[in-house]
């Protein structure tokens, strides 16, 4: 073979082994991410109550995240809802959990510990208030608990939070003008069912299965709160603004609203975690709460409300640089 011909195949071959050595290194570059290395360790997520949604939501999402990161385990820890659920992360029982703006906006306002090191992952969905009695109750209003016995949620609950917001938005003192009741969604509905119990409020997403399973059992009905107690709890300070009107479907409750709209307030949860998490950890859980919309939501119904276009906005908290990396990864 000619010299310039030998000289040409060398060439050729040099400029194949260049582009494949490039090409390789690509795939590294993107199947092994150069920097964070991959997420591992033991975390605890703070839930809910039994048989509220966010016990539900934790459950199901510990599932999807055993699939995306299976290095990390994950523990669920029941607890009384958003307030115990940000107390215990600030203080480093937990590492994630779920919590309504508006406890999140109370806790920063009245400076607990721990209250700026809070970060926001993603907007998840909203909680809605729902005031339930027995079909045949004379409550037709708020005002018209007054003397009765009413479930106002546990001591570190987001229901306790919104449910002392309500009755005093309708002129009432909680501890002076009704008989206080603290339990939970796991109790409340049999408390009522026992007739213990003239009314409970709860703030969940919908429909929550503790008040869907007691209109199995037993007549009930939900006690409309309209966009005038609204506006008087906006009056009340800085962290009511997250509450706004909102319409609890005909169809949420089917037995208990005769396929008719109950008028109510709702309030966005919000997943949660503190600065100093892991970002890689923390990019890895938010993609997961996003992906999974559908898997769970297929279980747990207000999961499917979850959306990408809003999951970024974590008002009252500011978003974790590990969310933040997730966002930027999925913009267009």
């Amino acid at each position: 073979m000619p010299a310039a011909s030998k000289r040409s195949v060398r060439r050729r071959i040099l400029q194949v082994s260049a582009a494949l050595t490039a090409l390789a290194a690509l795939l590294v570059w993107w199947l092994v991410p150069i920097g964070d290395k991959a997420p591992s360790g033991h975390v605890t997520f703070s839930t809910g109550v039994p048989t509220g949604v966010y016990q539900r939501y934790g459950e199901l999402l510990r599932q999807a995240l055993g699939n995306d990161l299976p290095e990390v385990s994950i523990t669920l820890k029941n607890s009384e809802g958003s307030q115990q659920n940000l107390a215990r992360l600030a203080s480093g029982e937990a590492d994630f959990t779920v919590a309504t703006a508006d406890a999140v906006a109370q806790y920063q306002r009245d400076r607990k510990p721990g209250f700026e090191k809070l970060r926001g992952c993603a907007r998840l969905y909203d909680d809605y208030v729902q005031l339930v009695v027995p079909k045949g109750s004379r409550v037709g209003t708020v005002a018209d608990l007054r003397g009765l016995r009413v479930g106002v949620g546990q001591p570190g609950s987001g229901v306790r939070l919104i449910a002392d917001r309500v009755l005093a938005a309708a002129g009432l003192t909680p501890d002076v003008d009704i008989k206080p009741v603290s339990a939970g969604i796991d109790t409340m509905p049999g408390l009522l069912e026992q007739r213990k119990l003239d009314a409970f409020f709860w703030s969940g997403g919908l429909p929550t299965a503790g008040v869907q399973s007691l209109s199995e059992r037993l007549e009930i009905r939900l006690v409309p709160l309209d966009s005038a107690l609204t506006s008087s709890l906006h009056d009340v300070g800085e962290s009511t603004r997250h509450y706004r009107s909102a319409t609890i479907p005909g169809d949420a409750y089917s037995l208990a609203q005769n396929g008719n709209p109950v008028d109510t307030l709702a309030v966005a949860n919000i997943l949660v975690t503190t600065d100093d998490a892991d970002p890689a950890l923390v990019e890895g859980f938010t993609r997961t709460v996003i992906g999974s919309r559908d898997r769970i939501g297929g279980q747990v119904h207000p999961a499917q409300l979850v959306d990408l276009r809003t999951a970024i906005y974590t008002d009252p908290l500011p978003l974790h640089e590990g969310a933040r990396r997730y966002y930027r990864s999925v913009k267009p």
